[in-house]
């Protein structure tokens, strides 16, 4: 199937694999002594097979993993997996589509990984998003069923994503409301990294089985910490410089964009890290506050956007040492999200001296 996407493509110089190697090494969070076995695992001549579904999304995920380079998509389905069907992608269309992928979930029984994105429709029998005459639940019912493991990418897959905000009028959800008797990883993202991607298609790859999993079934490597505490933003935050509208001084120098909606502080993924297209970029560097995209049911959970989450404790206190080792805590609910902060020093001897002079 692959030769069906992609043809005519060398293989890659071994300098060029290293360094694909090792970048989704560290992406996986592993020691720099595992890339051999990264290595060795994606030459290995046993490519594992995946079948790509997609139902309500904006196909953004696949999108964002053209935009990898190291490996980019062709290698990713010439040298380290399979790709049987993937909609997008492939050449075939309409019913020899359709032929390919009942032809590859029969040829790879139990042996392939299912890859869903998008969100699957429940309401009045799932009628609202139907692919070749069968509705998504239906297919994803089917195809899952016979997988080896399921990997939900993007958050539409994961969490429902922006089909499922209130009032959620088709009964959107995400892949682990329907499928609960298959092995599910969940790697959300509004798109998400393509290094998640690739990473976590690769850790199953080298270890044969999930990577650490959070309560979300999100893999830890790039869902660990909270975007606040890798934010490049983090210092001014702790010393109380903040962006108090878009376009201002504060917003020019490069502040803290909390108090402008940045939802960093209640947000767990690497995007400060492992950043976009290569080219070192991601929302925030660029000047726009964190949606908290990767979180469920952030549609509804972070509005408004443009405003700073309520009942949030920005630095200021008492006293030096009451404050200064305090350790955020997230509290997100249904109602409200909350956060405390810690304060440094020199905003505490700020506010102080305001109060002095009042």
């Amino acid at each position: 199937m692959s030769r069906l996407l992609w043809n005519g493509l060398g293989k890659l110089k071994r300098r060029d694999f290293l360094k694909a190697c090792t970048i989704l090494t560290a992406a996986m969070g592993l020691p720099v002594e595992m890339v051999d076995k990264v290595a060795a695992a994606i030459k290995s001549p046993q490519r594992p097979p995946v079948i790509w579904l997609h139902f309500m999304e904006c196909t953004g995920c696949s999108e964002s993993l053209l935009r990898a380079s190291h490996p980019d998509i062709a290698r990713l389905i010439l040298d380290i997996i399979s790709l049987e069907y993937h909609e997008t992608l492939m050449a075939a269309a309409g019913k020899q589509a359709e032929e390919v992928l009942e032809a590859s979930v029969k040829k790879y029984k139990g042996r392939f990984i299912c890859v869903v994105e998008g969100a699957i429709s429940t309401k009045d029998g799932g009628v609202y998003c139907k692919i070749g005459g069968r509705t998504s639940l239906e297919i994803l019912k089917d195809v899952a069923s016979q997988a080896k493991a399921v990997v939900a990418v993007g958050t539409c897959a994961c969490f429902g994503g922006v089909q499922a905000a209130h009032p959620n009028p088709t009964g959107a959800v995400g892949v682990g409301k329907i499928i609960t008797n298959k092995p599910l990883i969940n790697v959300p993202g509004c798109p998400p990294n393509p290094y998640n991607i690739l990473g976590t298609l690769v850790y199953i790859l080298t270890f044969g089985k999930f990577p650490e999993l959070d309560k979300y079934r999100r893999p830890k490597f790039g869902y660990g910490r909270r975007i606040h505490d890798q934010c490049e933003r983090r210092p001014h935050f702790d010393e109380g410089r903040f962006v108090e509208q878009f376009g201002d001084e504060g917003h020019k120098k490069g502040y803290c964009l909390y108090k402008v909606g940045c939802k960093g502080p209640v947000t767990y993924a690497n995007c400060p890290v492992v950043r976009f297209c290569d080219v070192g970029v991601w929302p925030v560097g660029s000047g726009h506050g964190c949606l908290g995209c990767t979180e469920p049911d952030f549609w509804d959970k972070m509005e408004p956007f443009y405003e700073h989450l309520p009942g949030v404790e920005v630095p200021g206190g008492q006293g030096i040492i009451s404050k200064a080792d305090k350790v955020g805590k997230v509290a997100l609910g249904a109602a409200a999200v909350g956060i405390a902060a810690h304060a440094t020093a020199g905003v505490v001897k700020k506010i102080a001296h305001k109060e002095k002079e009042e």
